[in-house]
């Protein structure tokens, strides 16, 4: 199975559901409110758990109930939590609004997340075993720098999500195998609002890219090599909130286990297609039986779909 590590956040995700979102100044009546487990670590690592994957947390919850929540969650999932920190004073959370077309906005307060701003012992080494290491930036930078660096040393594939979008370092850069931007944080880094031109221009600080393109797909570039673009299957989406977390989680194990790349961004599609249609962020991600039954479904419609091309055009 592959060995992931999750060094990141965990928050608790407080969701309001509406039918539009409020504009500045703006009060709204919303229809539902959930508390969720989150935060962009934990939600990669329960994705990948899901997925197939051996996974270990690393990072911090706080001394609270919510705290207490996040790791039976992460537990549950079959992550491993032995790293996984607790600090005085609060968890980390999370104030999210969803819309009726499923989009979101959301503000996150660090709480315990801002305490990882270096690795505790017992990290290296765990990182050292591992096959990939996923890092997002909803922790101090100065600690998501450390582990990349801890990863380097040992030979471990880095898969690096740029969110919250913030200039990033260029030890970091260098630390990164795979950069994995949607396509507003792509132009946030690069100043270039084409995925494919933003996507050239990260390429000259980190070596693959892929940019998730939300109901479009996504698209990976490395250096050299050509461009590949991958559909997104087609469905209604209820909350996109921890989408781009699944997409991730589920590449790690699908690049974990050789897949070639074009197969592996397929069936991180079609997890990320799925937890879109359910609410939450952890509490939606799928399980490997279901991201198999879906990419066998798109696999076959595609060659369906190539099959009646072919019969037009003769």
């Amino acid at each position: 199975m592959t060995q992931i590590v999750v060094f990141g956040s965990a928050n608790m995700d407080l969701v309001a559901y509406v039918a539009k979102a409020p504009q500045r100044g703006e009060t709204v009546t919303g229809r539902e409110f959930r508390a969720l487990p989150g935060g962009k670590g934990a939600n990669q690592a329960v994705a990948a758990a899901r997925a197939g994957g051996t996974v270990s947390m690393i990072g911090a919850v706080g001394a609270d109930a919510y705290g207490t929540q996040l790791r039976a969650t992460l537990e549950h999932s079959g992550v491993d939590t032995d790293l996984l920190r607790t600090a005085e004073g609060p968890s980390g959370i999370a104030h999210i609004v969803v819309d009726d077309e499923g989009g979101n906005a959301i503000v996150v307060i660090p709480g315990a997340n801002g305490t990882v701003t270096s690795l505790a012992p017992g990290d290296e080494a765990v990182m050292a075993l591992a096959d990939l290491l996923l890092l997002q930036l909803e922790i101090p930078l100065e600690g998501v720098l450390a582990a990349a660096e801890a990863a380097r040393r040992h030979g471990v594939r880095t898969v690096l999500t740029p969110s919250p979008v913030q200039p990033l370092p260029s030890g970091l850069l260098a630390a990164t195998d795979l950069l994995v931007p949607n396509e507003h944080e792509a132009a946030a880094l690069t100043g270039v609002t084409d995925p494919y031109e933003a996507a050239d221009a990260l390429l000259e600080q980190v070596p693959e890219v892929v940019v998730t393109l939300g109901s479009s797909g996504c698209l990976y570039a490395s250096r050299g090599g050509d461009k590949i673009t991958v559909p997104a299957p087609h469905v209604t989406a209820v909350d996109s909130t921890g989408a781009g977390d699944e997409f991730v989680g589920s590449l790690a194990v699908a690049l974990g286990e050789g897949r070639p790349m074009p197969e592996a961004l397929a069936w991180a599609s079609s997890a990320a297609a799925l937890s879109v249609q359910r609410l939450g962020a952890s509490a939606a991600m799928p399980c490997r039986g279901e991201i198999d039954e879906l990419a066998v479904h798109e696999e076959q419609e595609q060659h369906e779909q190539q099959d009646k091309q072919g019969e037009h055009l003769s």
